[in-house]
């Protein structure tokens, strides 16, 4: 689905990875899900903007100056319509501001947030750019979860900075809610069960293939590891997976064609 005006606020709109060496990341990304890449010039980092079939569908970036030996991570970044307003929400409600508001040029507005439960969440004001334009075909992000060990404290937080409805879809030993806004399920929450026990709180950023066997099997040649999976789901076939830099991530298989393929 190519979606190319700004999100609604508190939809995933936007991911992007920090890693240690960009252009090893590019090596990966762009056999593993068909990316290409544009490379911003120096006054961005070298902020690279991942796309598929021409429109951007993530973000690959370093850390700045004096962050160099943070983990490589994917955030998720929900939009918002006014990035100071939301933050400060946020903080009232237990979250810590790590990055403060900021301008990306032209681009839009930002901050990052690490919620009561500890998992790290980007916020993003739309400018120029306003997130993904292409979203739940293969190559591109098709859902995104926050993954803690305390589903009501998740709940109530993102409940109260969004204003999310939520469905629950937990089942014995696994406690889950979707996040929904408009009448329209945008992301998930999971608690109990949806996380390893030894494993840390984040947002999971999952990606759309065609094909999740022959995608995993690519990406150990490429250097992954598999977490879990593949396995199936009753939304697709899964498989968690660590990138050559140590970034988890997860593939889903998805039926919806690529958009230039059905355009042709």
């Amino acid at each position: 689905m190519i979606h190319a005006t700004a999100w609604p606020q508190g939809t995933p709109s936007w991911v992007d990875l920090s890693v240690p060496d960009r252009v090893a990341a590019q090596e990966f990304y762009g056999p593993l899900l068909g990316w290409d890449f544009a490379v911003g010039g120096p006054e961005t980092g070298f902020y690279t903007m991942a796309l598929k079939h021409g429109q951007p569908v993530a973000g690959i970036g370093e850390p700045p100056p004096g962050a160099e030996g943070q983990p490589a991570a994917w955030t998720t970044y929900l939009a918002v319509d006014d990035v100071e307003a939301v933050t400060a929400k946020a903080s009232e409600a237990g979250g810590t501001v790590v990055a403060p508001p900021m301008t990306i040029e032209d681009f839009g507005r930002m901050a990052v947030v690490v919620d009561p439960t500890g998992a790290v969440v980007g916020l993003w004001e739309s400018g120029a750019h306003t997130g993904a334009n292409l979203v739940n075909e293969p190559g591109s992000m098709i859902w995104n979860e926050a993954l803690s060990h305390d589903l009501a404290a998740a709940r109530a937080f993102y409940g109260t900075v969004f204003g999310y409805a939520f469905e629950d879809m937990s089942a014995p030993g696994f406690e889950y809610v979707t996040v929904n806004v408009d009448g329209k399920s945008v992301g998930g929450l999971g608690g109990v069960g949806a996380l390893p026990a030894d494993a840390p709180p984040h947002w999971e950023t999952y990606f759309a293939v065609t094909d999740t066997d022959a995608a995993t099997a690519r990406a150990v040649e490429l250097g992954a590891t598999v977490l879990d999976g593949p396995i199936d789901s009753p939304y697709g076939r899964l498989a968690v997976l660590r990138g050559p830099a140590g970034e988890q991530f997860t593939l889903m298989s998805t039926d919806e064609p690529e958009s230039a393929e059905a355009a042709g």
